[in-house]
C-alpha cells in the first residue's frame, strides 16, 4: 500500500515537473492559462477548475472554466465567452470583499481549503448553490491558490472543484499532499504569467518605439509622409506569398514566426537614418527650393527685366524726339522699337513659363532645355547700381539644369547617405538572437543586383531573400505615392512598367517581381492603399521582361 502512494506522489511529481517545464516554453498567453488550469486538474484529478487574474480596477476576471462532468469548457482557446461579471475584491463601500472565497484567497494571499462547501458559513455560497440547482451539479470540495509572482504579488487565482477519488471516483476533500503540489504549481505559472507579461510588455514597447520613430521620419517630411508605414505593409505581403508559393524558386522558402516577425522590424526600421537628413534636403519640392522657392525672385526678376527694356527704349525715344518733330522716319523706327519691345516681352513670358515649368522637376530635361536654361541665364538685367549683371546666378543655374527630380547631386549624396546612417543605427543596437538580421534586411534595399547600387554595392548573391522583397516594396510604394509634390501618382500599369524595366535592367530581384506580378501582390496593395483613379486596367504583355 506504501509503495502505491509513494509511486503514484512519485508520477505526481514527474508530471508537475514537466507541466513546468511546458508553463516556461509557452509564449501563448491562452494556451499558457489553459495549461496552468488543466494541469492542476490532473494533478488533484479535480472535476473542475476556474483561472481568475486580476484586472486593473481590482476585480478578479473569470478567464477559462472547466468541468468535467457537465463537459463545460468556457474561455481560454475554446474562443466561447464565460457569462460570469468579474468578482469585486472590494465592496462598493471601499470594504475588503472577505464573504466570496476567491477574492479572500487574494486579499489575504492565502490557500483555503473546504472539504463541503455546503457545510462552511465564513463563505457566501448563494450563487454555487444556483449554479449547482440550475444545472444538477454538487459542488462539494474546493481548492482556492492565490498565483503569486517573484514579488509576492497575487496576480491570478486557481480554483479547483470536486476532488475526486481515482477508484470510487467519489468526491473527496483535497488533501494537503494536493494542495501542495497545487500551490507549487501556481507558483512556477505565476512565474510563467509574469515572464509572459514582460515578454509581451517589453515587445509592446518595442514595437511602439520603433512605430514611434517611423512615425516622426513621415512628420518629419511631409512630402514622404506614410512612407514608413507603407513599406511594411507591402514587404509583408509579398513575403507571405513567397511563403505560400508550391512551385518556382521559392517553393522551399519560408520564415518561421520570429523570422517574419525580424522582416516586420527590418522593414519599419528601414529608413529610420531619415531622422539626420535636413528638412531642406529631404523636402526640397522644387529645384529653387531653399526656405522659400526662388522661383518667386525669378518671375519677379523678369518683370524687371521688361520694365527695363522699356525703360531702355522710352530714353533712346525721348533722345530722338530733342532733335524736332514727329516725322515719317521717326515713326517707322518707333513701331519698330515698340514690335522689338513686345516679341522682348513675349520671350521673357516664354521663357518665365519654361523656367517655371523645369523648376518642377518631374520630367527629365533634353539638351536644348539645358542650353534654353543657359541662354536664359546669359540674358543680362542691371543691378541696384547700374551695373549688367547675368540674369541667373550660378547657384540658380546649377539647380535648373538638374535633368530630373529636383535634388543636386550634392543634395543627392546627403539624401543617400541616409542608408549609411541607417547601417551605423542599427548596427549599433544590441540585438536579441532572433532579431539578429535586422540590419542586413533594413539596410539593402537600395542595393541593385548586379551590383551597382548602393551603400554597398551588393549582388544578387550577396543578398537574403528579404533583404530583396524590401527593395522591391521601397520602389514601388515610391512609384505610387500620392504625397510627392514633384511628380504625379503614377498608376498601376505606369509604376509596373518602371519596375518591369528595372527587372531588365537587374536593379530588382527577377524571380521576386515575376510572384509580385502573378500573384497579383501590387493589386491587393492598391486596393488597400492607392486612390480609385491609380487602379488602371494593367495589360501584363506590355510590361517589360514579364511573361505571363
Amino acid at each position: 500500500m506504501f509503495d502505491n502512494q509513494q509511486s503514484y506522489l512519485l508520477e505526481r511529481l514527474e508530471r508537475l515537473n514537466a507541466i513546468g517545464i511546458a508553463l516556461s516554453a509557452e509564449r501563448d498567453n491562452q494556451r499558457l492559462l489553459e495549461m496552468i488550469l488543466l494541469g492542476a486538474q490532473e494533478i488533484t484529478n479535480a472535476d473542475g477548475g476556474t483561472l481568475y487574474t486580476i484586472t486593473q480596477d481590482k476585480k478578479l476576471k473569470f478567464e477559462m472554466m472547466r468541468n468535467k462532468t457537465l463537459s463545460m469548457s468556457l474561455g481560454g482557446t475554446t474562443g466561447k465567452e464565460i457569462p460570469f461579471l468579474p468578482l469585486p475584491l472590494y465592496l462598493e463601500d471601499g470594504s475588503p470583499n472577505l464573504t466570496t472565497v476567491a477574492a479572500y484567497a487574494t486579499l489575504n494571499n492565502k490557500t483555503v481549503n473546504i472539504a463541503n462547501a455546503y457545510e462552511v458559513e465564513n463563505f457566501d455560497f448563494s450563487g454555487t448553490r444556483k449554479f449547482d440547482h440550475k444545472t444538477g451539479y454538487h459542488s462539494q470540495s474546493f481548492l482556492t491558490i492565490p498565483m503569486k509572482d517573484h514579488e509576492s504579488k497575487v496576480i491570478g487565482v486557481l480554483q479547483l472543484i470536486n476532488a475526486t477519488d481515482a477508484d470510487t471516483g467519489a468526491i473527496v476533500p483535497f488533501s494537503i499532499a494536493n494542495q501542495t503540489l497545487v500551490e507549487s504549481l501556481a507558483s512556477q505559472a505565476a512565474v510563467a504569467m509574469t515572464n509572459h507579461h514582460l515578454i509581451d510588455g517589453l515587445k509592446g514597447l518595442f514595437e511602439a518605439f520603433i512605430e514611434l520613430i517611423a512615425d516622426a521620419i513621415d512628420q518629419k517630411s511631409p512630402y514622404t509622409g506614410g512612407h514608413c508605414r507603407r513599406v511594411p505593409e507591402l514587404t509583408m505581403m509579398l513575403t507571405q506569398a513567397l511563403i505560400d508559393a508550391k512551385t518556382g524558386p521559392f517553393k522551399d522558402f519560408t520564415l518561421n514566426e520570429n523570422e517574419f516577425y525580424e522582416l516586420k522590424v527590418a522593414s519599419w526600421l528601414h529608413d529610420c537614418g531619415k531622422v539626420t537628413t535636413p528638412e531642406a534636403i529631404m523636402d526640397k519640392p522644387t529645384k529653387l527650393s531653399s526656405i522659400f522657392d526662388r522661383i518667386q525672385l525669378v518671375d519677379q526678376r523678369f518683370e524687371l527685366l521688361k520694365q527695363q527694356a522699356e525703360s531702355a527704349m522710352l530714353k533712346e525715344q525721348v533722345e530722338m524726339l530733342k532733335d524736332g518733330g514727329l516725322n515719317q522716319e521717326k515713326q517707322e523706327k518707333l513701331k519698330y522699337q515698340q514690335a522689338k519691345l513686345d516679341a522682348f516681352n513675349a520671350h521673357c513670358d516664354e521663357a518665365r513659363i519654361f523656367l517655371q515649368h523645369a523648376n518642377i522637376g518631374s520630367e527629365s530635361m533634353t539638351a536644348a532645355d539645358l542650353q534654353r536654361i543657359q541662354d536664359i541665364a546669359n540674358l543680362q538685367i542691371l543691378d541696384a547700381i547700374g551695373n549688367k549683371v547675368p540674369f541667373l546666378s550660378d547657384d540658380e543655374t546649377y539647380n535648373l539644369s538638374i535633368k530630373r527630380g529636383t535634388l543636386t547631386a550634392e543634395e543627392r549624396q546627403v539624401i543617400n547617405n541616409h542608408i549609411v546612417v541607417t547601417i551605423s543605427m542599427l548596427e549599433s543596437l544590441p540585438y536579441p538572437q532572433s532579431l539578429a538580421r535586422v540590419p542586413e534586411y533594413a539596410c539593402g534595399h537600395h542595393e541593385h543586383m548586379d551590383g551597382s547600387g548602393y551603400p554597398k554595392g551588393l549582388t544578387r548573391e550577396q543578398m537574403s531573400i528579404p533583404a530583396r522583397v524590401m527593395g522591391i516594396a521601397d520602389i514601388f510604394e515610391a512609384l505610387t505615392s500620392k504625397d510627392r509634390p514633384y511628380k504625379k501618382a503614377k498608376t498601376l500599369s505606369e509604376s509596373l512598367a518602371i519596375l518591369g524595366k528595372m527587372k531588365v535592367d537587374q536593379h530588382i530581384d527577377a524571380d521576386l517581381f515575376d510572384v509580385f506580378i502573378r500573384e497579383e501582390i501590387y493589386l491587393k496593395y492598391a486596393q488597400e492603399f492607392l486612390e480609385p483613379e491609380q487602379i488602371d486596367l494593367v495589360d501584363l504583355s506590355k510590361i517589360p521582361g514579364y511573361h505571363p
